[in-house]
């Protein structure tokens, strides 16, 4: 498999430490306020890069952190933190506010099919690890106290813009969005460790520490997280582009002068979301979510197949014209695939299985490029050498990758007179169709229909599915 590697700038062939199991990291939500499409479709790259590497044989062990603490409204470590924030907007507790879209967030993520990753853990748990580090990182003389709170010297790390491709005169105050001088700090571009009420006398979520009372800072959390359920060395690091400065390279400083080793050797972002009027932004007002979309009227798959269209690594404007594009193509695509399950019989051709599934490999390995792989799924769609059974099948290996509910099995019936009517309906049915009675066939088929009931007509009989 070949990857784009933030770090070497470069396309690079991926291998991990372990050539049985993937260890991945990739930050989670801030959860202050619901997560918006631009956010979802980050998640949405990060299932596919999961479920592709699965695909390709590999084990990934997968951590995400559920941020509920100590990030700030501003990249230069000033302002309120935006739980803080959030519980101040609605009138409920930061405990509150982080529990309800934290369970929003999930909600989203399922509508969507992205697996949950194998370990998610809220960053206020982790609070002793935090400490461990940052101590740590003080003994060997890359973070410093000033007014109660700790920050890491970044003079002391040589390859501190690696990632980012920055230069310190493009850190200048006043640069970049948000950012505002912190005077606390030998230095502008010094990034915070733990902070004390010395400087946030409203925070509400505060633990004890060496340094005083107070709360660690957004970037140490995914360097504790990590270090504990992945151990020393990550294989990938994953997040939007909007982390690579300050967020990841700050993570890199810190976890490495910890280490005194190389750390992660992948790192991975997905590209933005963009409305007309530019990046999706929460903090412009307006955004738009998923629940957005749904009262609308749009399927949350449309999104993601939407998403699918385009390579990760590429700006992506939304617009209602392109999700109703996306939309309709997406319910040809379904009824399409509808048509060739209802008569997939006969014998499966294992020759243009592996063919066809060689192909959706090397769309995968070449930087998840899901349009090329979407390219594969509508070229077997058409191939007249496969019979139906054989489609299916492949179709069923695809989708463990896409996740566009290609094929469903309907939902299961438990209420025994429900099917007992349906049965007699389709028996009815039958013999209606027999005595050349099609209007009172079709009239049975759609009275089933509005009570959610799907009838499948085979070769010898006929079956039935609950709608989703």
């Amino acid at each position: 498999m070949e990857i784009y590697n933030t770090l070497s700038k470069s396309v690079e062939k991926f291998i991990p430490h372990n050539e049985k199991e993937v260890k991945m990291y990739t930050c989670g939500p801030t959860v202050y306020d619901y997560a918006h499409i631009g956010n979802l479709r980050t998640y949405i790259f990060e299932d596919i890069l999961e479920k592709s590497l699965n695909y390709l044989g590999y084990d990934v062990k997968r951590v995400m952190n559920i941020t509920n603490v100590g990030h700030m409204v501003s990249d230069g470590d000033t302002g309120d933190d935006k739980m803080v924030v959030g519980a101040r907007r609605e009138g409920k507790t930061v405990l509150e506010i982080a529990d309800f879209y934290t369970e929003a967030f999930f909600n989203d993520i399922k509508k969507l099919n992205i697996r949950k990753p194998s370990i998610i853990e809220k960053a206020s748990n982790h609070i002793d690890e935090y400490i461990k580090i940052i101590q740590n990182l003080m003994d060997a003389g890359y973070a410093y106290v000033s007014e109660g709170n700790v920050y890491f010297d970044v003079s002391k790390v040589s390859n501190y813009y690696e990632l980012s491709g920055m230069k310190e005169a493009d850190l200048i105050v006043g640069a970049r969005e948000g950012v505002e001088l912190d005077k606390h700090k030998r230095n502008p571009f010094d990034f915070g460790l733990w902070f004390t009420n010395s400087k946030f006398e409203n925070q509400l979520l505060t633990w004890d520490s060496p340094w005083g009372r107070g709360y660690p800072g957004w970037h140490i959390e995914c360097t504790g997280i990590a270090l504990k359920f992945l151990g020393s060395k990550l294989d990938i690091h994953c997040g939007g582009i909007d982390a690579i400065f300050p967020h990841h390279t700050n993570e890199i400083a810190q976890s490495e002068a910890y280490l005194g080793h190389k750390w992660c050797n992948y790192w991975l972002h997905g590209e933005f979301l963009n409305d007309k009027t530019g990046k999706m932004s929460k903090s412009k007002g307006g955004f738009l979510t998923l629940s957005l979309l749904e009262t609308k009227g749009y399927n949350p798959l449309a999104y993601r197949f939407l998403i699918l269209q385009s390579h990760y690594r590429n700006q992506l404007v939304f617009s209602y014209e392109t999700l109703d594009g996306a939309a309709q193509a997406y319910q040809k695509l379904k009824a399409r695939i509808k048509q060739i399950i209802t008569s997939a019989e006969g014998k499966i051709n294992q020759t243009m299985i592996n063919a066809y599934k060689q192909k959706f490999k090397k769309a995968l390995k070449d930087d998840l490029n899901t349009a090329n792989a979407l390219t594969v799924l509508f070229e077997l769609l058409k191939d007249v050498r496969l019979n139906n059974i054989t489609k299916k099948k492949l179709i069923a290996d695809f989708d463990q990758v896409l996740s566009l509910s290609l094929i469903t099995k309907g939902k299961k019936v438990d209420d025994d007179k429900l099917v007992t009517y349906i049965n007699k309906k389709i028996a009815k049915r039958e013999q209606a169709k027999e005595q050349g009675d099609y209007q009172l066939a079709d009239s049975i088929r759609r009275e089933l229909k509005e009570k959610g009931i799907i009838l499948i007509d085979k070769k010898n009989r006929t079956d039935w599915e609950k709608e989703d």
